[in-house]
């Protein structure tokens, strides 16, 4: 693959932070839920006040160990927190608490794949641990700045990759697909819209052979989108600067969604010197065997393997098989409606995913629903397939009686019985009806027997619609042809 833009080649590695799923604080017992009015999850520790000490969230480290499972990282047994010393009005302390000299997972990766189908490895530096900052609110007032600190001490993995992905394009795959793995692991629910996942992107150009160029780095990037459109506008701005003769120097931006541009925050010609000392009011983490394996032994299925598997198991198209992955509630409904078919996987699995990824889907995206909101349960799915199978009602009643389902909730044999829509199976009455409407269309037969065969699209058309859509469609096709040749 050509990973030169207008001859330059594009450096990219992302700092990914994402709130871990706990109930309370990295430190404190203050919950972490979301939406509370300002200043109301804050406990003594979470405003510093003097004297207070941390309290290690156990269950925060457990969620990061498994995260490094699902990114096939070293566990590190034993791991510490530092303290990194800046100001800000947000941070009340003076300084977060973080993983710099020994993080808790080293040396991932994961696979993304590339738009010509290929599969590109993205490496992944670490996974450390740390508290985020409170919310600095600017907007209402015009005289005053306002600090939330609901957030103030709430538990993060920064994940940060290796300078490995070359566009745009790869590092939204990469984002895309760690998003994923988090959330079948349930390590976080990693809602963007909500700042529980954001993206810091650093980004140089060079031409190839050359030395990496002077980076700059986007900050906070909360939307997959607005990622892809931040490096693109990056991208473009530093090739047209080095083309212009000018100079690019090290520093922070921001990302601005209602212009797609980036723009200046600070310059940064060399790393702040935030003064990283071990935190002296909390021990190492010293992780046993028994514990990384107890971990272990609770994860999931993760979307690689389950894909391979659905192919592999169900029979399943690639395409079909990366739809179904691609979050794990889809993923078990899909497996629960095979389970729930009277036929066997290999009769049944096929259609049903066809009927999920068709019919199903569409309904969620017109109706702004999920799968768990939908209005009637999986065995519904299952239920629908095997009408069609045992040719009870044909692909085409299917979405009347789908239609009808899911605007009544009725299961879909009690719809077929009460509207009406057995399928005609019985080929006397089939043929009966295919003879009426050749003798009523002899120009069309003239025409068909002249070498027109586009023309029995038309006889079964009139066929089907005389039996008012409920004649099997295989049969129709067989007499049919054994008539009109």
């Amino acid at each position: 693959m050509d990973n030169l833009i207008k001859g330059w080649e594009v450096i990219i590695g992302l700092e990914v932070h994402a709130q871990i799923a706990t109930k309370s604080k990295l430190f404190s017992s203050s919950p972490t839920e979301f939406g509370a009015d300002p200043n109301t999850h804050v406990s003594f520790y979470d405003a510093a006040m003097p004297g207070m000490l941390p309290v290690l969230n156990e269950n925060a480290i457990d969620q990061a160990i498994k995260s490094g499972f699902g990114i096939k990282g070293t566990v590190n047994k034993i791991s510490r927190f530092d303290r990194k010393n800046y100001f800000y009005p947000d941070l009340p302390s003076g300084y977060q608490i973080s993983q710099l000299y020994y993080p808790i997972i080293t040396d991932g990766y994961l696979d993304i794949s590339l738009q010509d189908g290929s599969v590109k490895r993205i490496n992944i530096e670490r996974i450390h641990v740390e508290q985020d900052a409170g919310k600095s609110i600017h907007d209402l007032s015009p005289e005053f700045s306002y600090v939330d600190l609901n957030r103030s001490g709430v538990p993060l993995m920064e994940i940060v990759s290796k300078p490995d992905m070359r566009s745009s394009y790869e590092a939204m795959q990469y984002v895309k697909k760690l998003r994923m793995i988090l959330r079948y692991i349930g390590s976080s629910d990693c809602n963007m819209e909500r700042g529980n996942l954001r993206v810091d992107a650093n980004i140089s150009i060079h031409k190839p052979g050359e030395p990496f160029g002077k980076r700059a780095e986007i900050k906070n990037i909360n939307s997959i989108r607005f990622l892809g459109q931040a490096l693109d506008y990056e991208i473009e701005r530093q090739i047209i600067a080095k083309e212009m003769g000018e100079e690019l120097h090290q520093e922070t931006r921001l990302f601005d969604s209602s212009t797609g541009e980036t723009r200046l925050m600070r310059s940064k010609e060399n790393a702040d010197d935030y003064r990283y000392f071990p935190d002296p009011d909390l021990k190492p983490v010293i992780l046993s065997d028994e514990r990384i394996e107890k971990l272990k032994a609770e994860m999931p299925e993760l979307p690689d393997e389950k894909k391979i598997r659905f192919i592999e198991e169900y029979g399943v198209s690639e395409s079909d098989a990366n739809v179904l992955i691609e979050d794990r509630e889809t993923a078990d409904y899909f497996e629960k409606a095979v389970a729930t078919s009277k036929f066997k996987p290999s009769e049944s699995a096929k259609l049903i995913a066809n009927w999920m990824i068709g019919e199903l889907f569409a309904v969620l995206n017109k109706d702004g629903k999920t799968i768990e909101t939908v209005g009637f349960p999986i065995e519904y799915i299952a239920e629908l397939v095997d009408l069609i199978i045992d040719k009870t009602i044909s692909g085409k009643i299917a979405k009347t009686v789908f239609a009808e389902m899911v605007q009544t909730g009725n299961h879909p044999a009690q719809i077929v019985k009460d509207l009406g829509l057995v399928q005609i199976q019985d080929e006397s009455v089939i043929r009966k009806v295919i003879e009426e409407v050749i003798s009523s269309n002899p120009n069309q037969v003239e025409q068909y027997k002249a070498g027109k065969v586009q023309l029995f699209g038309f006889f079964v058309g009139q066929s089907m619609k005389a039996l008012q859509g409920k004649g099997n469609p295989e049969m129709i096709n067989k007499i049919l042809k054994e008539i009109l040749n």
